[in-house]
């Protein structure tokens, strides 16, 4: 008590701040924080997904952070510091606002506007995977979110190849579905349409729909600390999803493969015919169902992350869902330009859109293919001479 009259007849004041006052002040300007204080303290299951709890009371983090970066720059102590005693769901967001910047920043400058789906494949999971190690960081139970991270990095493994093995990675390939909405806007509106949709909205939904679950599912770790058994069962889920999306891209690029070996040499690949490739779409095993079966996995792995996190928080739905449902309507606008397109240069693919669902399948009957029709006189001469071509080269 000494120690106390003394400090206060020094300071000039009759009465000292509390503790608790004094360290809120400190947090306020970022001077003082702890991990503990970058989590919200619930004390429920459904708290978890309370966003007045969980997300709001965090939001001026958002705006200290570029000044504590700046401070802390060039101390890696210092770094940890801020990163550890940062709301995750803070530092994600800052993550896709600056990802965002910079896609629209090298779209510009290289007239190439398919930055963020060079990402698409990648930034999600790596939103995962900052939870799992802020988690680890932090000292708070990680095993269920470790878990979650393993099934998306499985998921970005699969597709990152395969837009690798599409060409998607070399250097000026792009999207051609841009070049054509390009097309129809001029310059000024395209510009608008870049800046909010292509490089910003894009680079927030990579967040919306990977990092907010994953983060209430750490929310949730707080009462039950270890993997449950209905953990695995979704995972399990999530890694049948993915082999799904694995053999649909399998049996797509098999296709096209043989496809365009057909139009180059007009020869056929074994197990293809004249008639299917010159068709010009799959429509062979999960194609038979599904006009876009890998895009139905694609949704359904985010959609049950979400799920994956309400049955976390005990909660039937939440605002948690909006990443899911955005994607969701992504992928309902862009198939659908995407099948415009297709079937302007394919006549049969409006029977097969009548007959087959656009992501769920509409019958357990597979498609079959009309009766044949007969072949040109003029593609069946040309067919010809690219044989006798292929002939003479190869004697």
């Amino acid at each position: 008590m000494a120690a106390l009259d003394y400090i206060k007849s020094m300071a000039g004041v009759e009465r000292l701040p509390s503790l608790g006052s004094f360290v809120s002040t400190l947090n306020s300007f970022g001077i003082w924080r702890t991990p503990a204080m970058a989590l919200p303290q619930i004390k429920s299951l459904q708290e978890c997904v309370d966003y007045a709890k969980v997300v709001e009371p965090f939001i001026p983090q958002l705006y200290q952070l570029p000044h504590q970066i700046w401070q802390s720059f060039g101390s890696l102590d210092a770094l940890r510091q801020v990163y550890v005693t940062t709301n995750p769901l803070v530092s994600g967001f800052a993550v896709s606002l600056v990802v965002g910047l910079l896609a629209l920043i090298v779209s510009e400058i290289n007239r190439n506007y398919s930055q963020i789906d060079r990402l698409w494949s990648i930034v999600p999971n790596l939103y995962v995977v900052h939870i799992a190690l802020w988690a680890r960081v932090a000292g708070l139970p990680h095993s269920r979110v470790d878990l979650i991270a393993v099934c998306t990095t499985l998921w970005s493994i699969r597709l990152t190849y395969n837009y690798w093995r599409r060409g998607g990675y070399k250097v000026g390939s792009e999207d051609y579905r841009w070049m054509i909405v390009k097309g129809q806007l001029n310059s000024v509106v395209w510009f608008i349409f870049n800046v909010t949709f292509i490089s910003f909205f894009q680079s927030i939904l990579l967040y919306l729909f990977s990092c907010v679950p994953a983060y209430v599912i750490l929310l949730s770790s707080q009462f039950e600390t270890g993997i449950q058994p209905v953990d695995l069962v979704f995972a399990g889920v999530e890694i049948l999803l993915v082999l799904s999306e694995w053999v649909s891209d399998g049996q797509q690029w098999a296709f096209q493969t043989a496809k365009y070996k057909y139009r180059d040499t007009g020869k056929l690949t074994p197990g293809y015919t004249a008639v299917e490739l010159e068709r010009g779409f799959a429509t062979r095993g999960l194609w038979a169902y599904s006009r876009h079966p890998n895009f139905f996995a694609e949704q359904s792995f985010w959609f049950m992350l979400y799920q994956w996190s309400c049955f976390a928080t005990n909660t039937p739905y939440s605002w948690v869902g909006i990443g899911a449902v955005l994607l969701v309507l992504l992928f309902q606008g862009s198939t659908n330009l995407t099948e415009s397109i297709t079937s302007s240069k394919y006549p049969e693919y409006k029977a097969y859109q009548e007959h087959v669902g656009m992501f769920i399948p509409k019958t357990l009957t597979p498609y079959t293919t009309p009766g044949p029709k007969i072949i040109r006189s003029s593609e069946l001469v040309k067919r010809t001479e690219q044989k006798q071509k292929h002939k003479r080269k190869s004697g």
